[in-house]
């Protein structure tokens, strides 16, 4: 949370990896503190956004329920993230319809699922898998995590005893400042190698696993990944709940391909049966780059695998717009404080200038073939035909680098001979 945290924001619990209360009291904590409470519309879902040229404005479509209501912007600024919130990955598995319990996805999770006693399947072996298992394994009379295959699991600590140290000694926001940094250099040393060495990485992951499960637990079956670390997201578990819970014989790792659900389980290719009264689908998310919303120019569809991806934040001909793009290999936060950064100094820069309109020159030059993260996940893989792309050189290319960034959005001028600024067309 010192990553995921906001810069300007100190996060002051013990916790480092906190849970969804802490986070949203923390998030709560900042609304307040800066009097955003009324400049925020809750439940209101924008459906379309259309930048017209001749009034240089954004044109959007909002629902409140199903009351519909139009507003006008001069900067079009999306935030919510690359996933879609309606539209999670849900695979059909052969005879599904046959399961006599209930079958959830994550995303849908809500306080009145009844697990306590009960045996349960997770499908999934990514993160929201590794975290739902223990927790619900506290109850539950057995959870089987089912993968197809194995994901890099690493587990640290929950509490940071360098952050309790300091915080004794320090003020809080040179505290914060302190082990924000050496958070993100730890993580930016720690891919670093991973990309270089990554033979020798993984033994050393697979070592840590061995302490955790001890010699007589199958680690080459259920915890070594095919690929390299860092081809995918590498799981971060707290305190060892995972490891824990699986000693424990709470939990079990089962890694085996589905044949069909029966009504009381799941059979596996192998010809195991996984008895089950809940099925937890823990199978993935489906990318939206768009945040679900219908951009249009002069009424024009923006389709962004057709445009460049320009300093990661915005695209290639389209004017007033901008987009929050995390990293994949470090805090998503991180690179989202960036890009607000970034649009608050354009948007100052428009101001100076006397100008209304601010848009990235698609260069032809920069075009190729780079998908905008080099990252083989499934989530990734499916949806990557929604995604903008990155172009061969800078400011096109998407380098999922902090330390770089920071000098290409706070260091560097905006001024930029791939940026152009004009008045609208009426003018």
């Amino acid at each position: 949370m010192h990553t995921l945290g906001y810069r300007f924001k100190p996060w002051i619990h013990d916790k480092s990896i906190a849970d969804g209360p802490s986070i949203l009291e923390y998030l709560k904590e900042t609304i307040t503190e800066n009097n955003l409470m009324k400049d925020i519309l809750l439940n209101h879902k924008v459906s379309s956004a259309n930048w017209n040229s001749k009034k240089s404005l954004w044109e959007l479509e909002i629902y409140e329920g199903s009351l519909n209501k139009k507003m006008t912007c001069n900067f079009l600024f999306l935030c919510g993230g690359y996933y879609s919130y309606t539209k999670p990955h849900m695979p059909y598995f052969n005879n599904q319809e046959n399961f006599q319990g209930q079958i959830i996805h994550p995303q849908f999770w809500n306080d009145s699922i009844e697990y306590k006693n009960k045996k349960i399947a997770v499908i999934g072996s990514g993160a929201t898998a590794v975290t739902i298992v223990p927790e619900i394994a506290k109850e539950a009379e057995h959870v089987a995590m089912i993968q197809r295959s194995p994901t890099y699991v690493v587990s640290r600590p929950s509490e940071d005893i360098i952050n309790k140290f300091l915080r004794k000694f320090l003020p809080v926001k040179l505290t914060y400042f302190l082990i924000r940094w050496k958070n993100i250099l730890f993580q930016s040393w720690t891919f670093f190698i991973a990309k270089k060495y990554p033979e020798a990485t993984k033994n050393r992951i697979l070592d840590m696993v061995r302490d955790e499960l001890g010699e007589g637990y199958d680690v080459e079956q259920h915890f070594t990944p095919s690929y390299k670390p860092w081809d995918q997201r590498i799981c971060l578990v707290p305190d060892s709940d995972l490891f824990q819970s699986i000693k424990d014989k709470k939990s079990s790792i089962v890694t085996d391909t589905i044949n069909e659900f029966q009504s009381d389980g799941i059979l596996l290719n192998s010809g195991t049966k996984i008895e089950a009264d809940i099925i937890v689908t823990a199978t993935g998310i489906e990318l939206n780059s768009l945040n679900g919303i219908d951009v249009s120019i002069d009424d024009i569809k923006v389709i962004p695998n057709e445009r460049l991806t320009y300093k990661g934040m915005m695209l290639s001909g389209v004017p007033n717009f901008a987009m929050s793009f995390g990293y994949v290999n470090a805090s998503w936060t991180l690179r989202a404080d960036l890009t607000c950064e970034y649009v608050c100094r354009l948007i100052n820069l428009m101001d100076k200038k006397g100008v209304s309109c601010c848009e990235p020159i698609d260069d032809k030059d920069a075009h190729g073939d780079d998908k905008l993260i080099d990252f083989t996940s499934g989530y990734f893989e499916r949806g990557l035909s929604q995604m903008p792309k990155q172009g061969n050189k800078a400011p096109w290319k998407n380098y999922q680098n902090y330390l770089k960034d920071i000098f290409a959005v706070r260091v560097f001028s905006i001024k930029d001979s791939n940026l152009s600024f004009y008045n609208s067309k009426q003018n």
